[in-house]
This record gives structure tokens, sequence and C-alpha cells, in this order.
């Protein structure tokens, strides 16, 4: 089906041989299934996620709740379940390479200056974030949701403000996933930072960004 609509596809039939080819050779995006043989899609994109921010979407006919929110913890992109159409599945894959490929959108086709707020630093041009000077790796999501804040410090936004910042219109996610990712920002950022306390939950309302 996606060699009908124009990718280049390769397959792998277990979680190891799939890591090592998406470490040595990158492709845009990789679609995971949360069980395969000799490694799962979680323990794979976890060890993914130790050097690459690679678009990742898990395709699983898992439906319960806590795999989603482990998924999106651990840095999923975006989560489809089984069974779903081949165009339900397209729309979800272009949305991810759309806004992977704004990101890395070169100065003359975003033309965005960078935002720096206090020790934090976002280039949109190049998808780069540093904290006192010290990069910060993030996913596409991450970044936009980031953004979305720091583009107002101090100003409050409902999650589905942030959902509107990170996703297509056409994709619905409910409130888990944006604090599932709000919550990986946070471990990121205090990584580096054990005092990291600029994104702000307001309970019942949404979250903000306070500029250090």
């Amino acid at each position: 089906f996606f060699e009908a609509e124009g990718y280049n596809v390769r397959t792998y039939h277990d979680g190891l041989s799939a890591l090592g080819a998406l470490t040595d050779s990158p492709p845009d995006l990789a679609i995971l299934d949360v069980k395969m043989p000799k490694m799962d899609g979680m323990e794979l994109l976890k060890r993914l996620r130790q050097t690459s921010e690679l678009p990742v979407i898990f395709l699983t006919s898992k439906d319960e709740e806590i795999d989603e929110v482990i998924g999106f913890n651990i840095g999923a992109d975006d989560f489809v379940r089984k069974p779903c159409s081949n165009r339900l599945l397209s729309e979800r894959v272009k949305a991810v390479l759309r806004r992977s490929r704004a990101s890395d959108a070169g100065p003359e086709e975003g033309d965005m200056k960078p935002i720096v707020r206090g020790r934090l630093t976002l280039d949109p041009n190049r998808h780069a974030c540093s904290w006192d000077g010290h990069p910060v790796r993030l996913t596409v999501t991450e970044f936009l949701i980031l953004q979305a804040l720091a583009q107002r410090p101090g100003y409050v936004k409902s999650r589905d403000n942030l959902m509107d910042a990170a996703y297509d219109d056409q994709i619905y996610v409910d409130d888990r996933t944006i604090d599932s990712h709000i919550k990986r920002l946070r471990k990121k950022f205090r990584e580096g930072d054990k005092e990291f306390d600029a994104i702000e939950t307001l309970y019942g309302v949404g979250y903000r960004y306070n500029e250090s």
C-alpha cells in the first residue's frame, strides 16, 4: 500500500534487526508494532530514543490505554490501533511527516527567528533546543508543544491549545497524551538541571511556561 503511495518501504521481521537498521540507516519515519519477536516495540523505542529523535508511530492491536500512555511517555509521536483502514494510517503518516519536515525546514523555508526565554533557546528552523547553552534532544511533537508554551511565557495553554499546536486538525488525541509529552519534556530537562521547573501545571486548566 505505501509503495503505491510513492514511499520507499523497508520491513523487518523482529525488533532486534529493526533497531540495527533504524540506527544505521534511519528512514524519515518508522511504524512499530508493540508485539514483535526478539525485542518488543516498547523496548525498541526506548533504545532508539537514546540516540535518535526519529518520528515513530505505533501500530498495534493492543487496546489497553496503559500501552498508549507508556508509548507516548517513551517518545512515540502517534499511536494507531488495529484494525484501521489504509487511508487512516496514511493520513497519520502524512501528518507526522509534515510536522517533522516543518521542523527541519531551513531558514529560507521557515524564516522563523529563534525563541529565547531566559535559559531556554528554541530554533524552529533547525528544530534545535538548548537549556543554559546545552542541547536538549526533543521529538517533533515535544518541540512543537514546548514552542507553543514558550512563545507566550506566563500565559496558560489548555490541553486543546497544545493539541492544536502539535497535531493536525484531523487527528484526535486525548488529554493524557499531552500530559505524557509534558512529563517527558520535564524529564529531559531535569537530566541536565534537576531544579528545572519552567513548565507549570495548572490543574484543571492546562500548562504555562514561566521564564527564568
